[in-house]
């Protein structure tokens, strides 16, 4: 097939344009002038659109002739106002739709997260039935949902559309996540135990599993106008994760303890304060209440559905994609470097 991709040169998009290659798919990306496309020159034959998803006439290019759109391009740091998330997440997703439909697309995969339903209550194993809530988190959580309800919405017999949300990804190539930001802080033994002596559990997912699924979906005759949660098909204990992976990388143990309590206050001001769009737009928010409530509220998830509608089986296993991040580190030249796009 024919492929579009966006966000190639971010961690997810880069390794669907990895499944699309293995796959035999003509892949298209694209890519601002400004990005690096130095994993993507490892490849001779990828086909490059310049432009910006806010630039009608480069998304016109882009969609043409194409059978199959992967939208994994968003604004997921911390750092934005109002108009930037919902420039880049909403308006940014409504614009390629529109161009894809436009142009004759067939089907069009569109990457989300279960973040958008997150509101600090303790979510065990919820499936795809679960209502939008009727407030949202942080203006990501909610301009992910608008975007989401706009591809579904936008499903025909002629343009098929599909919402994949991946909790919690990880795995080599993410230089900026939540795993290498906590790989920092242990470094330096910033990063307290505030779990509150309880056990809290999360479905993750494998940047490889997250990828696959994408691709599956894209073939799939039974996702048109769906949305499916994606995880490694395992739960995981959140605090005990991050001490393996500490301890495989000698990193320092984590021994400090403060409340939960206290870091949702610090977090509830500091989301005040934030609000303020001159701060939001240049500085990144040092803690949030939704940063503490990750590491500290049970959420879990469903797969069943994408297992049935497009046969997504979680071929990365957390053990065996432990060792694998391991490899990737050694590889890049050691943890140093994992963590060296990290600001602290």
């Amino acid at each position: 097939m024919k492929v579009l991709i966006t966000g190639a040169t971010g961690f997810l998009g880069s390794h669907i344009v990895d499944k699309c290659i293995e796959r035999g798919d003509s892949v298209r990306v694209l890519v601002r002038t400004s990005s690096n496309l130095d994993y993507l020159k490892t490849y001779s034959d990828i086909e490059y659109v310049y432009g910006d998803l806010c630039e009608l006439e480069a998304l016109k290019k882009a969609t043409q002739d194409v059978d199959v759109v992967y939208h994994s391009a968003a604004r997921v740091k911390a750092i934005g106002d109002r108009q930037e998330f919902y420039n880049d997440n909403l308006y940014a997703t409504q614009h390629i739709v529109d161009a894809s439909k436009a142009n004759g697309v067939k089907r069009f995969v569109f990457v989300s997260s279960p973040s958008i339903f997150f509101d600090f209550k303790e979510q065990y194993d919820i499936d795809e039935s679960y209502p939008y809530p009727k407030t949202y988190i942080n203006l990501y959580s909610e301009t992910k949902a608008l975007a989401e309800q706009y591809v579904l919405a936008a499903n025909t017999a002629d343009f098929i559309t599909c919402s994949l949300r991946p909790r919690g990804i990880w795995g080599p190539r993410d230089k900026t996540g939540y795993l290498p930001k906590v790989v920092a802080s242990m470094m330096q033994e910033k990063f307290p135990d505030f779990s509150g002596g309880k056990e809290v559990m999360a479905t993750i997912c494998h940047v490889h599993n997250a990828a696959e699924a994408c691709v599956l979906a894209a073939r799939s005759e039974s996702v048109g106008g769906k949305a499916y949660f994606v995880t490694d098909g395992e739960k995981t204990n959140v605090w005990t994760f991050f001490k393996e992976v500490g301890a495989n990388l000698s990193l320092p143990p984590i021994k400090k303890k403060v409340s939960p309590g206290l870091l949702m206050f610090i977090g509830g001001i500091c989301d005040l304060i934030w609000r303020i769009p001159a701060l939001a737009r240049s500085v990144d928010l040092p803690i949030s209440r939704y940063a503490v409530g990750l590491m500290t509220v049970t959420s879990t998830y469903d797969i069943s559905a994408a297992k049935e509608d497009f046969g997504y089986a979680p071929k990365i296993k957390q053990n065996q994609g432990l060792q694998e991040l391991n490899r990737w580190i050694a590889d890049i030249g050691g943890v140093e470097q994992y963590v060296a796009h990290v600001k602290n």
